[in-house]
């Protein structure tokens, strides 16, 4: 915990230098691979920093993002597994060290894959679910990769651009809101949109 901790405060210690907005990219890009940190502490501090700025905040991180998840997606889809289906050493490295990996998620994910396929992917991106461990996967299980980058695009795109916007529309006094209840709206919206095309699909 304290090493998380660490990183955090590392992460928004970029937010006041002339190099903010360099950082917000690379953090954006490496989130979708490997770091537990995510981008959304570095846009809101810049945001309420040049709330005029925030959604070219939104562009740069969204961009990163979904960038970084295309390199996620090759990693797992070339260098996840050997011939044989077994892990690489890589996968094991990943497994064992980066937070939110796990061989019990891996398996669950692909089941979850076999049914959702693209809103997988969107629920990832929009919501707290560590999006890393789902770019991975999508190139593992190998995703259309068109699909998947739609589907990061819209569901990266949205969440930062909301973010944006709440701070461009009611400035620092909503930092408190998006801190304490932002994902849990996210989850809610997200459940509600996949529901709806649930009753589409069953029952119409």
């Amino acid at each position: 915990m304290k090493l998380i901790k660490n990183l955090y405060n590392w992460v928004l210690s970029w937010a006041e230098t002339r190099f903010a907005m360099t950082a917000l990219f690379i953090l954006a890009f490496i989130e979708s691979i490997f770091f537990p940190i995510p981008p959304d502490i570095l846009l809101i501090a810049m945001a309420m920093g040049a709330a005029a700025k925030s959604f070219r905040f939104a562009i740069i991180c969204t961009i990163g993002s979904v960038t970084g998840a295309v390199v996620g997606y090759y990693i797992g889809h070339f260098a996840w597994l050997n011939p044989n289906g077994e892990f690489t050493g890589l996968a094991n490295l990943f497994f064992n060290n980066i937070p939110g990996f796990t061989y019990e998620l891996y398996n669950n994910i692909k089941i979850l894959f076999n049914e959702w396929d693209f809103w997988i992917i969107f629920t990832a991106g929009f919501t707290p679910i560590p999006y890393k461990v789902f770019t991975i996967t999508s190139g593992a299980f190998d995703m259309n990769i068109v699909m998947f980058i739609i589907a990061s695009v819209i569901s990266r795109g949205a969440r930062f651009f909301l973010v944006a916007y709440l701070i461009w529309k009611f400035g620092p006094s909503i930092k408190n809101f998006i801190d304490k209840y932002f994902n849990w709206v996210a989850l809610g919206f997200t459940a509600m949109l996949i529901g709806g095309f649930i009753m589409i699909k069953y029952w119409i």
